[in-house]
């Protein structure tokens, strides 16, 4: 069997969709609602210096993005708005240093996101999407010269 890009990209592209996906969900959903309340996310995005209606903001917008990227939908265009979430993350890490398991969380983590994002923006949703362009049969990559 031959593996090449053409064969392989849509899995791969699949496998970061989704896994970013549970990721936006542990995170919004899991952590931010159900471990911390709405109210205790607010509560913490106040005492770092953000408006608190912020924590509820990214709680709601972490919890979108999830499942749409685990759908498939809107891929390119959620990764990209899911970026300032993860550089505010990044900046708000950034006292810490740059490992992740120190005492208030490094900045690798979601640096590192914020790149999972760009490549998952310029890859496109991959395999077993439910885009809405690739089911009106429309493609949405561009027109080629």
């Amino acid at each position: 069997m031959n593996l090449d890009e053409r064969t392989t990209t849509p899995y791969a592209a699949l496998l970061l969709r989704v896994s970013m996906g549970v990721m936006f969900l542990a995170h919004g959903l899991l952590l931010k609602v159900m471990t911390f309340g709405l109210a205790g996310t607010m509560g913490y995005f106040g005492s770092i210096g953000y408006p608190p209606v912020l924590g509820a903001v990214v709680a709601i917008a972490e919890i979108a993005a999830g499942l749409a990227l685990i759908a498939g939908v809107w891929v390119r265009t959620v990764s990209l708005l899911s970026i300032p979430i993860l550089l505010g993350a990044t900046i708000q890490h950034l006292p810490a240093g740059w490992v992740f398991s120190a005492n208030g969380g490094g900045w690798e983590f979601p640096a590192f996101w914020t790149a999972a994002l760009l490549v998952q923006a310029g890859l496109g949703a991959g395999a077993f999407a439910l885009d809405p362009a690739r089911l009106l049969g429309r493609d949405a990559a561009p027109a080629r010269a």
